[in-house]
This record gives C-alpha cells, structure tokens and sequence, in this order.
C-alpha cells in the first residue's frame, strides 16, 4: 500500500532504488509541489499510505495544500522532508530554516525531528504506521554513523529521553544539534533531554526537567522565532512554570553559503556557540538577540 511521490526530487531525496525496484508504486510528479500533496491526499482517501519526499523549501509551495488537502481531512500522508535546517553549499534558497515553525502550528499533525539516522528510520516508520498526516525532518548530508536497527520498530508518540543527567542546567536539544548539546553540556555539567517531537511536545519531560533544574534552553536547527523553543516557551505559560527559558536556533535572517559547520558557527549553533550563548545569558538579556531569545 505504500507509494512514494516526489516533485521532481527523485536523486536529491534518495527514491532511485525505490522508483527502479517499485516502478508502479513510485510518482514523480515533476515541478509541481502543491501536486504533490493533493495526490497524496487523493491516494490517503482511496487507502493508500503515500510518502510525500519533497524539500522543506518546497513544501513551503504548497502549504495550502498541506493545511486543506491533507490535515483537515486527518488523512495519513507522511512527509519526507529533506534539507531541514542549514544545509550549507546549497545555500539560503534550500535552507530549511522554517518548518518547524510552520508545521507545528497546523492542527493534528506530528512532527519529528531525528537527532541520527537510527532515529531517522525510526521516526519514517512510526510516521507510516500513524493513522493521520505526520512529516519527519532531517538534514542534507549523510548520518553520524550510527548504527540503524534491521526491523521496522517504532518510537513512542510524544516522548523525549535523557541522554545526560546533570544538574542546574537542562538543555532541551530538537534534531541533529544533539551531539553540539551534549559536547557543551560536558563542560556545563548540564542535562540533555532529546526531544524527538516537536508536536506532540513531551510534557512530561519539560515539566519533570523545569522542576530539577535553574534553567532551561532550548536548541534546534531551525528559525528561533515560532520554533521548537517558542513551543516549549508556550507549553510552559501554559502551565504556569516561571523557569527562565533561553531558546537557540538560526538568527532571523537568511544564512548564505558555506559549510555546515561553518554555518552553524556563525550561528551559534556549534558546542563553542551554545555555551557562550549560555554563560552571556542572565536576567534582563536582550530578547532581540539574533541567535536567541531568553524568557525569565
């Protein structure tokens, strides 16, 4: 039952083994994003379990689609989006600086973002299996290096782990930034919590980390404006949890060329980056910073 659609993105997504081995199952639509989606929303009513692979840059073209075609219905379409965050050489038109700001606001859709191709797989997998629309995000480039597990396993809906226990400090880390977060938090002492979902946030885990620690930050390769650090930032008022809240994520501006690691020091966004940021950090810091925001 599973398809696979992509709007003309078939080398840069990965689907040439699929498109070959699958002929009849694989649709390249051509350069037609919001095609894309509303096939997908056709095949999803029809019983089908579509994978829409697409650029999250070009998932922005058809964002209409997405909310009308595909999330009002509740339709189980999985978005494959490529290219999430900084994706260095390709420069500021394929950053994907954005989805997560602009998926996480969209009712009833999941959102993960994998820190390692382990979890990666995982995420596909558990958002195949999900009985609604769901979009992993993930970057350009190739994993870590660790090792994926043969069998189609799932993770649970809506939990984060630790990956650190320290204390004073909880770095709530979304995506690949992981191995940046726990490199700082060996210096800091701090705790690392790898949220793995964006929406649903894991509450649980915030409430459990604002309750043991001083402070929180939040890091994510995507814009620090409406992000994964504004959702935690809301979840928290929510509940009326007065624990100061530093958020990194990419500066408000478009970043240009270079590598990926130059990039993400430019941005802050490196080991060296996040505990600078930390340790300027105190009451009163400037909340226009333009690689971070702090909420006391």
């Amino acid at each position: 039952d599973l398809v696979a659609i992509t709007p003309a993105m078939r080398e840069g997504s990965g689907l040439v083994a699929f498109s070959e081995r699958f002929p009849q199952r694989y649709f390249d639509v051509g350069i037609a994003e919001q095609h894309s989606v509303t096939l997908a929303a056709g095949m999803a009513c029809d019983g089908l379990k579509p994978v829409v692979a697409i650029y999250s840059t070009f998932l922005q073209r058809a964002y209409d689609q997405l909310i009308h075609d595909v999330a009002i219905q509740d339709l189980p379409v999985l978005f494959a989006i490529d290219r999430g965050g900084l994706v260095g050489p390709d420069g500021d038109t394929h950053a994907g600086s954005f989805d997560l700001s602009y998926l996480r606001c969209i009712p009833g859709l999941v959102v993960m973002a994998p820190a390692d191709e382990r979890e990666c797989r995982l995420m596909l997998q558990t958002g195949l299996e999900h009985d609604g629309p769901a979009a992993v995000r993930y970057p350009r480039g190739s994993g870590m290096g660790v090792a994926v597990e043969p069998n189609l396993a799932t993770l649970p809906l809506g939990q984060g782990e630790i990956r650190r226990q320290g204390k004073g400090l909880a770095i709530l880390s979304f995506g690949t930034l992981l191995p940046e977060a726990l490199a700082a938090a060996e210096a800091l002492d701090a705790t690392v919590a790898n949220m793995r979902y964006v929406k649903p946030l894991d509450g649980a885990l915030i409430e459990d980390l604002a309750a043991r620690h001083e402070r929180l930050v939040t890091l994510e390769d995507n814009a620090v404006l409406g992000g994964a650090g504004s959702a935690v930032g809301e979840y928290l008022a929510s509940r009326g949890l007065a624990v100061p809240l530093l958020q990194l994520g990419i500066p408000d501006r478009f970043v240009g060329h270079g590598s990926r690691e130059q990039l993400l020091a430019a941005c802050g966004l490196d080991a060296a980056g996040i505990q600078a940021a930390i340790a300027s950090a105190g009451p009163g810091a400037d909340c226009a910073n333009p690689r971070s925001r702090l909420i006391s």
